[in-house]
């Protein structure tokens, strides 16, 4: 981190996390912060879900809701960015205060509730963007929506067209009763929505599920069951989670989802359960506390293709990205894996 990063990132922490968030997203769309482009060798690339990354960390969904800032966050060095989530209809979201940081435990509680400028304003966005790294979109539901599943086919539509990929976030626990629709029947009958959105759009993109990190071990054998039979594309592990163990702070009573480095361990224990219940059958992507290129191969080594991150930024900053990724090149070279796709799942008897 260079110090006049290291600067900026310490006047931001002294302010209000959402505006000082908002003014770190103008900062990137005016071209401020690292522009590396992406990052690659021959041991990083990495195909997920019939992409082709440039390396397997990407940047998680919430940084950039409403698509504001893709060309530069195209070129921080990630191998691909989550613009989102949208929802049909602009939201407000949850009253502020929403966001409070955890300092102290390297961590992030949010309860945004969805906020974002809804799928028209970002399927706009989307449509002017440049051709470059797969940028993805992910999808919610409106907070007072008579038919939320209907919701998430209904903003694919939308803006399937301008997106390489599209998650279906039914496990975000901002929403009230949003987390209900990983229920086996909920689910299928969700997702088989969703693919029929898919089956209709010109060039159909991967679809991926995303998961809670807070699922019984039979609810996540239910959920992998759903998941394979619908052919999602892959699956992300985790969002935030609704625990409280072993945090410091003082904000660590807030309600809302949890992120960032407590986050770790309970994310990559979903992830190596998930590894294991679908024997590889449906690739994984590692999110939850990736703050260094140590825990991005744990992810991987876990059973994860790729791996995203965001709340590790607050603290890191964008150089941060570059920082993971050539970390990353060196630990599989360390250990002699001539690629990513080589080391993916060889430490997973460790989490279980």
């Amino acid at each position: 981190m260079s110090f006049a990063e290291g600067a900026a990132l310490a006047a931001l922490r002294q302010i209000d996390p959402e505006t000082a968030h908002g003014i770190a997203l103008k900062a990137v769309q005016y071209g401020l912060g690292p522009r590396p482009g992406p990052i690659t060798s021959s041991r990083l690339a990495v195909t997920l879900a019939g992409m082709h990354l440039a390396n397997p960390v990407g940047l998680a969904a919430g940084f950039d809701k409403n698509a504001q800032a893709i060309a530069p966050l195209s070129r921080a060095g990630f191998g691909f960015v989550e613009m989102g989530a949208a929802t049909p209809r602009p939201q407000a979201g949850n009253p502020r205060p929403r966001l409070f940081r955890l300092t102290e435990d390297k961590a992030a509680i949010n309860r945004f509730g969805f906020n974002n400028d809804g799928a028209d304003a970002i399927a706009a966005r989307l449509a002017k963007r440049s051709p470059g790294i797969p940028v993805g979109l992910n999808l919610g539901a409106n907070k007072d929506s008579a038919d939320r599943a209907a919701d998430f086919a209904a903003v694919l539509t939308r803006c399937g067209a301008h997106v390489d990929f599209a998650t279906v976030n039914v496990s975000s626990p901002n929403t009230e009763r949003l987390r209900d629709l990983q229920g086996p029947e909920a689910l299928a009958a969700l997702l088989e929505g969703v693919m029929r959105a898919r089956a209709a759009l010109d060039r159909p993109i991967p679809v991926f599920l995303k998961i809670a990190p807070d699922l019984s071990d039979t609810d996540l054998s239910d959920l992998a069951k759903v998941a394979q039979a619908a052919r999602v594309d892959a699956i992300i592990a985790t969002n935030t989670t609704l625990s409280r163990e072993g945090l410091t702070s003082a904000h660590r009573g807030q309600a809302g989802g949890l992120s960032g480095a407590p986050l770790f361990d309970r994310s990559t224990r979903v992830l190596a359960r998930l590894s294991a219940l679908t024997d590889g059958a449906v690739p994984l992507i590692g999110v939850g506390g990736v703050g260094s290129a140590d825990q991005a191969y744990a992810k991987i080594r876990a059973g994860a293709t790729a791996v995203q991150l965001y709340t590790a930024l607050v603290y890191g900053g964008l150089s941060l990205v570059s920082d993971i990724v050539r970390g990353l090149d060196l630990l599989l070279k360390r250990d002699g894996f001539s690629s990513v796709a080589d080391a993916v799942g060889t430490g997973r008897n460790d989490w279980l």
